[in-house]
This record gives structure tokens, C-alpha cells and sequence, in this order.
């Protein structure tokens, strides 16, 4: 998607990235810094969507590992302990991606890749983790929502 969005003065000469993720703050009245006329207010609004879904899955995904990290004996096995562990973790990293997806300032697409990618791994690492513990199968789907929303988005920037 990133590159179907033009911005104004662009070239590949500048040494600047073609998509400087185009959004959030006006360069001109009317548009996002980034955007102009000729972008398809379709595919930004979808560029929007995405990032908010995304950020939308994270928060939820946030949510649901802290509960279920926070009903897991830290005196408990060696395992539970793990699986806790991811829990927090996995909320941590949710919670950090949904504050870089609410920034509104000009931001690295690369870094936002990193982000997403860090969470989508994690995400399903933690799924993974809980899908043996027992009434924890409701937080193992929240974290493959928000695996799938993260690679989701991830797909919108290309």
C-alpha cells in the first residue's frame, strides 16, 4: 500500500524513504502529511482501519494475558512460571504497539514493521503456551486475533 500513496516532492534521490508513513498531522488543509489529492481515500481509509483494528487487538490481547498471568501461582511449576512469564510479557508488547499504532506524529514505517512483527511472534508464543494450561483458551484466541491483526496490517503498508 505504501507505495501506491504518493507524497508531495518525493524522489528516490533524496535519500528519503518512498513512504514516509503517510499520516497523522497536516501538511496541507485537508490532508495527512504524506497525502495528497491523488491518493485513494479508499485505501486510506483501509490504511486507517487496519492500524486501528490493530491497535484495537492489542489492547484486548493486553488485557486477557495480564488476567491470565495474574491467575497463575508465581510459586507454581517451572512451567506455569514460563507460561506467566509469556503472559506478561505478551500483555507488555501489546501494550507497547498499541501506544506506537495511537501516535499520530510522522513515524518509521521500518520501526512500525519491527513492532508488529515483535508482537505477532510473541503473540502467537503465548497462544501456544496457553493452549495447555487449563481455562485459558479464551486468552490463547484473543492472542491469535491480535497475531492476525498485527500481520494484517503489516500486509497494508506494502
Amino acid at each position: 500500500m505504501c507505495d501506491r500513496i504518493s507524497t508531495h516532492g518525493d524522489s528516490a534521490s533524496d535519500g528519503a524513504s518512498p513512504c514516509p508513513l503517510r499520516a497523522f498531522g497536516p501538511a496541507r488543509p485537508g490532508y495527512p502529511d504524506g497525502v495528497t489529492p491523488s491518493t485513494s481515500q479508499q485505501e486510506l481509509y483501509r490504511f486507517l482501519e487496519d492500524r486501528f483494528l490493530c491497535a484495537q487487538a492489542c489492547t484486548e490481547c493486553a488485557r486477557a494475558c495480564a488476567v491470565r498471568a495474574s491467575l497463575l501461582d508465581p510459586d507454581g511449576t517451572e512451567r506455569r512460571d514460563r507460561v506467566r512469564r509469556l503472559g506478561i510479557m505478551c500483555a507488555e508488547v501489546c501494550e507497547a504497539t498499541c501506544r506506537l499504532l495511537s501516535v499520530q506524529d510522522r513515524q518509521d514505517e521500518e520501526g512500525i514493521r519491527v513492532q508488529l512483527e515483535w508482537c505477532r511472534s510473541v503473540c502467537l508464543e503465548c497462544a501456544h503456551a496457553f493452549d495447555g494450561q487449563s481455562g485459558a483458551e479464551s486468552a490463547a484466541g484473543v492472542c491469535r486475533v491480535c497475531a492476525g491483526a498485527c500481520t494484517d496490517f503489516m500486509a497494508s503498508l506494502d
